[in-house]
């Protein structure tokens, strides 16, 4: 017998907005091809993130060729070794772009300790004096540092008018109670649709439908019928439908309430 065709991209019927995605690490497809796909999906904006000095232009460059891409500006705990006053200074500059949506992806990673622990929370601490200065909201990557998460969203969300996501969230419950408490957001995606990822859906169960995102992380992390291959925004309808499923909710509220959600915290979408 030959092998079972998977199952095709469902089309759900309401829009979509990809809150998390690289497409500058995408290796299939360039911005452009990859962005049509999705809009096929009804996958309607697409937000990617900048993690390191050398990406951030390149960011910047592929939100202003397409109006329904985003971006972001910052740099992630794992090159936080190479934050300097120039890249610090250009990331400033770049916040007052109007397809700026966020500071990001910036946090903690005590997995791979790619950067010193202490250099990761200085840098995790400088960017969000950045968010507090400009109004702009977080894109936040946590990872084996639950307890100084914690500790300094304790800081400095009360100082936060405009608040953030702790993005493809694999953290406890403890996280993500403290997220919610300080109106956060967790994002979600493919993650939830593996088989041993159990406690990530947990942490999805106690999290409100109003403070969910829904993002793939593009190209990692592809959503089961298709993991093995690149990931692609397009998938994000097998990330809703898991949602859906695993709060018995109906798959259009969760459409209609992430959506909500996605223009509610990154307010420079409406633009």
């Amino acid at each position: 017998m030959g092998k079972s065709k998977k199952r095709e991209i469902p089309v759900l019927g309401s829009p979509i907005i990809e809150t998390h995605c690289h497409l500058d690490h995408l290796k299939e497809n360039d911005p452009s091809t990859t962005l049509n796909e999705a809009k096929a999906f009804g996958i309607e904006k697409v937000i990617t993130i900048s993690v390191e000095p050398k990406n951030l232009q390149t960011v910047l460059d592929i939100s202003s060729q397409h109006s329904e891409i985003y971006c972001t500006q910052g740099i992630h705990p794992h090159q936080a070794k190479l934050r300097t006053n120039e890249a610090m200074k250009k990331i400033e500059e770049g916040l007052s772009n109007e397809k700026v949506v966020a500071v990001g992806e910036i946090g903690l990673d005590y997995y791979y300790d790619f950067t010193p622990r202490e250099t990761q929370i200085d840098v995790f601490k400088e960017h969000l004096e950045l968010a507090i200065k400009h109004d702009l909201p977080v894109v936040i990557h946590s990872r084996d540092a639950e307890e100084d998460t914690i500790e300094i969203l304790n800081e400095y969300a009360p100082k936060m008018k405009r608040k953030g996501v702790i993005h493809s969230f694999t953290s406890d419950i403890t996280l993500a109670e403290c997220a919610i408490k300080h109106d956060f957001y967790l994002g979600f995606n493919g993650i939830i649709t593996f088989k041993n990822a159990q406690n990530v859906r947990d942490a999805l169960a106690i999290t409100p439908i109003n403070r969910v995102l829904t993002e793939t992380d593009a190209p990692y992390l592809t959503p089961t019928p298709y993991r093995g291959r690149e990931n692609a925004p397009k998938y994000l309808p097998f990330v809703v439908e898991k949602i859906a499923e695993v709060k018995n909710l109906s798959v259009d509220e969760v459409l209609k309430t992430s959506y909500q959600n996605a223009f509610d915290l990154f307010y420079r979408l409406h633009n």
